[in-house]
């Protein structure tokens, strides 16, 4: 099954869906400090780096598939909450632009919760009907992707889109009973090397295993407003993208609470207390320690590792795009072939009616 996938970041979207049998043919990506990480991971995988407002249609191989998350940070709690009007929440039009003109049968999006909130309501309600009118029934759920395998809380907008026609909505799994923490993740990793003067990398043969090495540095107050600590039997808190703002290792006891807002060190267990390291935060992630990110700032690591999918989240919804698509079409590649026909026939139809992708 031919996939493209669009903003692939390090490629944890991408490794869940090549774990489920996916072949991906083609990436793009814009950050060039990502480009390295992917082309050492994925090295069958042709990637474009441009822009994606730069990449015209054609440019993008034809494919069963499309699968990506389009830049979070104007949908994030933490951000301004711009939504699809900053110029990043708009890149999710040009996720659109390219699904009216390529027409895959399935596609795949992953957003942050955030673009839930009540005040993005017409932008989310919009962006459903944009899907729709270029083809697709699509279906949406919020999910807590420790619900699926991986030791974290992480909760974000999954939109699955299966094209009118197959005359199928895709239906979401019901989460498997076993739950990861932390020491499942974790626990048997030898000590953590920290990062070197101006928080650089360590060279690889300093590392026990690659990059298991932390951010040093101070806890800003924002850091110290809420605990940081998750104990060994519980799912990491959200990996994030940034350093600064990283977990702390689990040996650490809990953050006793000071006054509002504020947390402190435990008094006399203050050398205890470190950030996770890149590789803790890529094994938290369900990356395997195979997966090596290419950095010399280690801000960089954390940065790519927290904006990934996790891999085994991605795997399980992969595993249940293929299976409903299989199930739906048969495994035979002539309901595959017969699928093409349909679609290249509607992409014909929905070419002359000329959809626009606008805001209003």
């Amino acid at each position: 099954m031919k996939t493209v996938s669009l903003f692939a970041g390090a490629g944890g979207l991408d490794l869940g869906f090549k774990n489920a049998g996916f072949d991906l043919i083609w990436a793009n990506e814009f950050d060039k400090s990502i480009l390295d990480t992917f082309r050492t991971n994925f090295p069958e995988t042709e990637l474009d780096d441009r822009s994606i407002a730069e990449v015209t249609s054609s440019d993008i191989p034809d494919s069963i598939g499309i699968i990506g998350g389009p830049p979070c940070q104007s949908w994030s709690e933490a951000g301004a909450l711009r939504g699809i009007d900053d110029s990043r929440g708009q890149l999710f039009l040009e996720y659109v632009r390219i699904l009216r003109d390529k027409q895959p049968t399935f596609f795949l999006a992953e957003n942050v919760a955030g673009m839930l909130f009540n005040r993005h309501k017409k932008a989310f309600e919009h962006i459903l009907r944009l899907f729709s009118e270029v083809g697709y029934n699509v279906s949406y759920k919020l999910i807590n992707a420790k619900d699926f395998g991986v030791p974290q809380d992480r909760k974000r907008v999954i939109f699955v889109g299966f094209h009118k026609t197959l005359g199928l909505h895709f239906n979401f799994d019901e989460p498997p009973q076993k739950k990861m923490v932390l020491s499942d993740a974790i626990y048997e990793l030898p000590d953590a090397a920290p990062a070197l003067g101006k928080n650089k990398s360590n060279r690889e043969s300093d590392l026990p295993i690659p990059n298991h090495e932390y951010m040093t540095g101070g806890f800003s107050t924002i850091y110290m407003s809420r605990t940081r600590v998750r104990s060994w039997d519980e799912p990491s808190f959200t990996i994030q993208a940034g350093g600064r703002h990283a977990p702390m290792h689990p040996k650490a006891p809990k953050m006793p609470k000071i006054g509002k807002d504020k947390h402190s060190l435990e008094p006399g267990s203050e050398d205890l207390y470190r950030r996770l390291s890149v590789r803790e935060c890529a094994r938290i992630q369900t990356f395997p320690d195979t997966f090596k990110f290419i950095y010399d700032s280690v801000s960089d690591g954390y940065k790519m590792v927290g904006n990934a999918v996790p891999v085994t989240f991605a795997e399980a919804l992969a595993g249940m795009i293929k299976r409903q698509l299989e199930t739906h079409l048969g495994p035979a590649s002539s309901s595959l072939d017969d699928q093409e026909i349909r679609l290249q026939e509607y992409k014909s139809a929905i070419s002359q009616e000329g959809i626009q992708l606008n805001l209003v």
